[in-house]
C-alpha cells in the first residue's frame, strides 16, 4: 500500500491562482488522499473556485473558512491537526506543480528515514531560467535565504542535502511532525507570517533530522507580492518578518555558539536596526509585542533544548 498524501494550501485573496495550482495538484501522478484549503477570510472568489474543483478531486477537497485572517502559520497549524497522511505537502496558492513533484519526494523520504523534509527545484513562474528556490541556507549572522534565488536554474542540477526547505512547496514526513511539534504546533503560531519554516528547519536539524533538495522535482512559483518589494506590505507583516529572526534565535540557537554568534553578528545587528531606526522606525515597534511573548518562547525554548539534550 502506498504512503498517503495530504496537501495543504493556506488561501487569503488567491483566486487568481488557485484554479491554476489545483489543476496541477490534479495532474500529479501519485494520489493524493485529500487536499486541505484554510481561507483566511478572503475577500474575493478564492472559495467558490476552490469548490468548483471538489468533483475533480472526488470530494477529496476539504475547505476550512476562518473569519479572520489568522496567518500563515496558524492556518497551517490547523490543516495539519485535520490531516492523518503519512506525508503532507505545505504548498502555496501561487505555485505550480510538474505532474511528478509529489511522487518524486515522497520516493527520497521513502528510501532515506533520516530526511523530515523535502523539496524540489522551484523557478519563477515568469521566467523558468531563474530560480526561486532550492531550499533554504542560514549565513553566520543567522539571516536565512532561498538557496539559489535569482541564478540560472542549469547551476543547481544536483540533489543534496540542505539546511531546510522553502514553505512554497515542502513535504514534510509525519514522523517528522508529530517528532519537533511544541504542544501540537508543528509551525510557531506566533509566527504570524514569514521565517516560519525558516524556525521548522532550524528545530528539525536541532532534533536530528535532514532535509533533502531534489532537483528533478519541478515547480513554479509567481512570487506576485515581491512586485512591489518589501515597503508595499503593511506595517504588521514588516514587523512579523523582522521580529520573526529575533524569536528564532532566542528559541533555537544552542547556549554553547551563543558568544561566538553574538560576536559574528553585532555588524550586521547595528547596521541593519540602524536602517529600520532612520527609514523604518515603525518596525522596531515589534520590539514591544516580544517582550509580552517572551515567557511563552521560554517555555518553547526550554522545550527544545530538554528534546535535543535528550538525543
Amino acid at each position: 500500500m502506498k504512503s498517503s498524501v495530504s496537501v495543504h494550501i493556506v488561501t487569503y485573496n488567491s483566486a487568481e491562482d488557485i484554479s491554476t495550482c489545483l489543476k496541477a495538484l490534479e495532474a500529479q501522478t501519485y494520489p493524493i488522499q485529500q487536499v486541505i484549503v484554510v481561507d483566511n477570510a478572503s475577500s474575493d472568489d478564492t472559495v467558490q473556485q476552490v469548490n468548483s474543483h471538489s468533483k475533480l478531486f472526488r470530494d477529496a477537497i476539504y475547505i476550512v473558512e476562518n473569519v479572520a485572517n489568522v496567518g500563515f502559520a496558524p492556518a497551517h497549524n490547523q490543516a495539519i491537526l485535520l490531516s492523518s497522511a503519512d506525508y503532507v505537502l505545505v504548498l502555496n496558492p501561487d505555485v505550480t506543480l510538474h505532474p511528478d513533484y509529489i511522487k518524486l519526494l515522497v520516493e527520497q523520504l521513502e528510501n532515506r528515514p533520516d530526511i523530515g523534509s523535502a523539496t524540489g527545484k522551484l523557478l519563477l513562474s515568469s521566467n523558468p531560467e531563474v530560480v526561486d528556490s532550492t531550499g533554504l541556507i542560514m549565513n553566520n549572522h543567522c539571516r536565512a535565504f532561498d538557496r539559489g534565488a535569482g541564478e540560472l536554474t542549469s547551476q543547481w542540477d544536483e540533489s543534496e542535502e540542505v539546511f531546510g526547505v522553502s514553505g512554497a512547496a515542502a513535504l514534510y514526513s509525519r514522523g517528522m511532525i508529530e517528532d519537533i511539534s511544541l504542544n501540537d504546533e508543528f509551525f510557531d503560531s506566533d509566527f504570524f507570517a514569514y521565517k516560519e519554516d525558516v524556525d521548522v528547519a532550524w528545530r528539525a536539524q536541532l532534533l536530528g533530522w535532514k532535509s533533502y533538495y531534489l532537483a528533478e522535482a519541478i515547480g513554479y512559483h509567481a512570487r506576485g507580492w515581491k512586485q512591489g518589494g518589501r515597503t508595499s506590505q503593511p506595517l504588521f507583516i514588516r514587523r512579523a518578518s523582522y521580529i520573526n529572526r529575533y524569536k528564532m534565535m532566542y528559541k533555537n540557537m544552542e547556549r554553547s555558539s551563543i558568544f561566538r554568534t553574538l560576536l559574528l553578528i553585532l555588524p550586521y545587528e547595528i547596521a541593519s536596526n540602524g536602517y529600520f531606526l532612520l527609514r523604518e522606525p515603525k518596525v522596531l515597534g515589534a520590539w514591544r509585542a516580544l517582550l509580552g511573548q517572551l515567557p511563552y518562547l521560554r517555555e518553547k525554548r526550554q522545550e527544545i533544548m530538554n528534546k535535543r539534550n535528550s538525543r
